[in-house]
């Protein structure tokens, strides 16, 4: 959430700046502006009569001292119609600032400097490729139907279990998902990343402070007699651990990795891009989640997405880095980077990874603060990033490493696996 201080400095650069996110801020900014200003005013006049409350409440006792009985009975009637206004006031300033709330969780983080105006995927920028070319035997095939061949992902008996979009892994399908789940978070650790493992459903609370309420409440599982969300990724419950929390300043950075199943609704996602792997409503995923300070956290964002080039190398991917337009960035992101796998038999890119700074946009909800050297308490800075999201990784490995003998597991994860070759 915006900072009301960002707002009232220059609402006009707030605006300017969200139209490279396609939004339009004018009216918003406009309506919060003018409930601070009521709401402020609300708040001078409150306190004024509070004053007037404590002067003839010290009039009274002089008057009760003095046996003025009369007279102190005629100024208690004056207190006792201050208070009745005062009630009233307090009333009008909560529904004021509730109001100010509801308009100021409707704008989105504004995008840094680096970000360019953009409609959408297309006008993202390649910022870096990498890996090795691709060369497919004859008559390779597209991962869901080397899933069929050798019996590791079923996705007709996910349809009989769950529905569309819920496949289930057997055999080797199962093992490998393993392997790469204990892959990825043995080479987080190793860069310095603590493990946790969280919960997989979270409270309103949750979903709002990393924005992912109000924002896309439906695009996420909702069950609605606990009141609860599964998560649609490991960020949610990760970064919530420091929700109304004030670290000391020698408590940041703090970095953290976690693996949980993500649960997404992907309303309306249908067609051939979304067929075998290429999108679900549950899949696995490892994610890092760091907190800084804010003039360390762009140095921060660059660190983890050298991380994740560095996993993606590892498998011996072809890959390609992405900064984002304006147009595809999220609700929260002040800028992100998309990882994309090359899928050599499908003939596309395939996203598997964001890194993002939010800036202090996701800290000012979950009241994130640290105190610094000199005793003051400052927003800090989020970001998260995926390291990595299992499908599409996987629909890769198997279609780029299809052979007429077999799929060849890439060496790094064989110790995982067990086993060098699907066949």
């Amino acid at each position: 959430m915006l900072t009301l201080k960002a707002l009232r400095d220059d609402p006009q650069l707030i605006v300017e700046k969200l139209k490279i996110k396609n939004f339009d801020a004018q009216p918003i900014v406009d309506k919060v502006l003018e409930l601070d200003r009521r709401r402020r005013a609300l708040q001078t006049e409150s306190d004024a009569l509070l004053a007037d409350q404590k002067k003839l409440a010290a009039e009274i006792g002089a008057l009760m001292k003095q046996g003025l009985k009369d007279k102190a009975e005629q100024v208690k009637a004056k207190v006792a119609e201050l208070k009745s206004k005062s009630s009233d006031l307090l009333t009008q300033f909560n529904l004021t600032e509730k109001e100010l709330e509801s308009e100021m969780v409707l704008l989105p983080n504004v995008p840094c400097d680096l970000i360019v105006p953009g409609k959408g995927a297309e006008d993202n920028q390649v910022v870096k490729m990498g890996g090795p070319e691709v060369k497919l035997p004859e008559g390779a095939l597209p991962h869901w139907e080397l899933a069929r061949k050798y019996d590791i992902i079923d996705f007709d008996l996910g349809v009989k279990i769950t529905g569309a979009g819920f496949p289930v892994y057997k055999g080797k399908g199962a093992k490998l998902q393993r392997a790469l789940i204990n892959f990825f978070l043995d080479c987080n650790t190793a860069a310095g990343y603590k493990e946790v493992e969280p919960p997989v459903m979270v409270n309103k609370d949750s979903g709002f402070g990393t924005g992912q309420l109000p924002d896309k409440e439906g695009q996420m599982y909702h069950a609605t007699v606990d009141d609860f969300y599964m998560v649609p990724t490991a960020e949610v419950p990760v970064t919530n651990i420091f929700r109304d929390v004030i670290l000391a300043e020698n408590e940041i950075p703090q970095k953290l990795t976690a693996y949980t199943p993500c649960f997404r609704r992907e309303a309306g996602s249908y067609g051939k891009d979304v067929r075998g792997l290429n999108r679900l409503h549950q899949f696995d995923k490892v994610e890092i989640v760091r907190v800084e300070k804010p003039e360390n956290s762009y140095a921060a964002l660059d660190e983890m997405v050298a991380h994740v080039e560095s996993l993606v190398n590892k498998l011996g991917l072809k890959y390609r880095i992405l900064r984002l337009c304006g147009g595809d960035m999220s609700f929260t992101s002040a800028i992100t980077y998309d990882f994309e796998l090359w899928s050599a038999a499908q003939e596309r890119w395939l996203e598997i990874s964001s890194v993002s700074n939010f800036e202090t946009y996701q800290a000012n909800r979950l009241h994130l603060r640290y105190r610094d050297a000199d005793g003051k308490t400052q927003l800090a800075h989020t970001l998260n990033g995926s390291s990595l999201a299992l499908p599409r990784v996987v629909a890769a490995l198997l279609e780029d490493n299809q052979t007429p003998d077999g799929i060849v597991i890439p060496e790094i994860l064989r110790p995982y696996t067990g086993f060098d070759k699907i066949d």
